[in-house]
């Protein structure tokens, strides 16, 4: 359980999660094979030196993606939501017309209209370009690779054929009946994200909130809601034949009530949990209570601790207010 002690400053996830036969992340297809991603890491090799392993991975893109969604559809309804976010487009606030027409002369001031005009924009983040003028919104929440521990991931390819539904004299059915080979990928993964809760609503320009303090722990509450929801249930391809069987989650949820980041390290390090352990307890000598490491051993545990932290949570303010 967390007790709430403060508004949040910044909050993290450090997790191992085990997924068994998803074909989430996918690189495209060479004739009938479809190719699965793989990415290049650095590990210690046991001798006092590194070594190169490939293992498969999914990417931050698609996990952010599995969040924006669930964040959209909490939205419906409620909003507010630009043009483009109100269809879920990937170009947000760029297809909404009317917010183009009417921008306004300064930067700052198209920043605070941009916030008071989409949560998805304000959350999520986006590019504000319009002729030559760049006007950029930072994602408040960020996520890394999504990446399989070597040791302990596989990935195989499995046959399949699209059968004819009539068999014909002149052998039709062998132009229908498409033989293809879907990749299929289990193991431990390794997953760190990090919110910057204390930007949520905040115009990055002026270094003050554009919403009341009311809009930004709705807000707030919403971001982490699609956060626990991205864990249990990630969303991407072939999930219609081949949704992942998770069968296991852990790790910690770090939050910073104070100006500092909350920690995160990469759980493709056997030791991540004691190396949280020890950044908190270095914090801890500085100002009790800075920052609260709350581990979790199954699912149910993450999403009780997320529960936690949504129910009463509210953004920290930084900066002062300048023009």
């Amino acid at each position: 359980m967390v007790t709430q002690q403060g508004p949040i400053f910044s909050l993290a996830v450090s997790a191992r999660a085990v997924i068994n036969m998803h074909s989430l992340n996918n690189e495209g297809g060479e004739g009938n094979q479809i190719t699965t991603r793989f990415v290049n890491i650095v590990r210690p090799d046991g001798n006092g030196g590194h070594r190169i392993d490939a293992v498969n991975a999914i990417s931050g893109d698609m996990f952010k993606h599995i969040q924006a969604e669930h964040l959209w559809h909490k939205l419906q309804g409620t909003g507010p939501l630009c043009g483009g976010c109100q269809t879920f487009s990937s170009g947000r606030v760029l297809d909404d017309a009317e917010f183009l027409r009417n921008l306004p002369d300064r930067d700052a001031d198209t920043i605070n209209q941009l916030l008071q005009r989409c949560v998805i924009d304000d959350l999520e983040g986006t590019l504000v370009a319009r002729g030559a003028r760049s006007i950029p919104r930072k994602s408040v929440i960020e996520f890394g690779w999504v990446i399989g521990i070597p040791e302990y991931t596989t990935t195989d390819s499995y046959f399949h054929v699209r059968y004819a539904q009539e068999r014909g004299e002149r052998g039709e059915e062998q132009a229908q009946q498409a033989i293809f080979h879907r990749p299929a990928s289990s193991g431990v993964y390794g997953l760190v994200c990090k919110l910057e809760v204390s930007r949520i609503g905040h115009n990055d320009i002026l270094q003050r909130p554009a919403l009341d303090q009311d809009e930004r722990r709705r807000r707030c509450r919403l971001l982490l809601e699609s956060l626990r929801d991205t864990f249990l249930e990630p969303n991407g391809a072939m999930r219609g034949t081949q949704d992942p069987h998770m069968t296991d989650l852990s790790g910690v949820i770090t939050v910073s009530r104070g100006a500092i980041p909350a920690p995160a390290w990469s759980p493709l390090a056997d030791d991540y949990l004691n190396q949280i352990d020890g950044i908190v307890a270095a914090f801890e000598r500085s100002q009790s209570g800075l920052v609260t490491a709350h581990r979790f051993q199954s699912a149910a545990e993450f999403a009780g601790l997320m529960a936690d932290l949504s129910a009463g949570s509210e953004p920290a303010s930084i900066g002062a207010a300048r023009e």
